[in-house]
């Protein structure tokens, strides 16, 4: 690695912002939503997005590689010899940038040997980022203020706060919650669930449903930059380009470890 997760934060950061300035160009127009293979709605401020990103990585460090969610299939036997890469979600939270909540962003993360070393977030409707790496520690900014250090929260004695989607429920996390006891929602969109985590805002999210590796990867490299995790249901912290198919496990990111976060959910034993 020619240069260090740390040294790679500033221009990353600008990558980022770049593309949120080409993502918000078409969130003010009357955008038109077309429909990916998977029916999940695909707007023109993806491909703008995307194509920004790979075009800046590219010159910034042309002999990493980069996977995106738009980039399309990359076969397993190529990516598998890949040491380290970008990995890239373009605009996650195409539903809240399609109900206009503001509550989407653009993740980029640098995988160093299955583990997020680096990771961005940035949220452009809000003009903040946060990031994170190895041997940085993690940090918000919004708009001309200076970065804060933001770390995860020990747990209080009112309740659990617990962060979920706005768009996905399900039974599973009912159940979570049930077995949970006192707790509060913080409804969310997208990867600001695990920054709501990083930045001490809230104590745990349960994601007891389907993700790909694009939607956690920059938020995971925050998340543990700033002390927390992100696990699967064994306890493994989430490992990326491991096999051929791109959906994550089941997982659980928290700031405290000092609860059985895991034991709320139902792992089927």
């Amino acid at each position: 690695m020619s240069h260090t997760p740390a040294e790679l934060i500033d221009p990353v950061l600008e990558i980022a912002r770049d593309a949120g300035h080409r993502i918000l160009e078409i969130y003010q127009s009357d955008f038109a939503v077309q429909a990916k293979e998977d029916t999940s709605p695909l707007t023109e401020a993806d491909m703008a997005s995307h194509r920004a990103i790979v075009a800046g990585l590219g010159e910034l460090t042309p002999d990493i590689p980069v996977l995106s969610e738009e980039s399309g299939e990359i076969p397993f036997e190529k990516r598998r010899r890949w040491g380290e890469y970008w990995l890239v979600d373009p605009l996650d939270g195409t539903k809240e940038f399609i109900k206009r909540n503001g509550e989407f962003t653009v993740n980029i993360a640098l995988i160093l040997n299955g583990r997020p070393v680096l990771g961005v977030v940035h949220v452009p409707a809000k003009d903040t980022d946060y990031y994170g790496a190895d041997g940085l520690g993690a940090y918000r900014k919004t708009g001309g203020t200076p970065p804060e250090p933001i770390h995860v929260s020990t747990l209080g004695t009112g309740p659990v706060r617990v962060v979920g989607s706005r768009s996905h429920r399900g039974s599973s996390l009912d159940g979570y919650l049930a077995r949970l006891g006192d707790h509060e929602m913080v409804p969310m969109g997208s990867s600001l669930k695990i920054c709501l985590v990083a930045s001490g805002e809230a104590d745990v999210y349960p994601r007891l449903g389907p993700t790909c590796e694009w939607d956690t990867a920059a938020a995971q490299g925050v998340v543990e930059a700033a002390g927390g995790q992100v696990v699967d249901l064994t306890g493994e912290p989430l490992r990326y380009n491991t096999k051929d198919e791109y959906l994550n496990p089941f997982f659980i990111a928290y700031g405290d470890g000092s609860r059985d976060w895991i034991g709320y959910a139902d792992t089927g034993s």
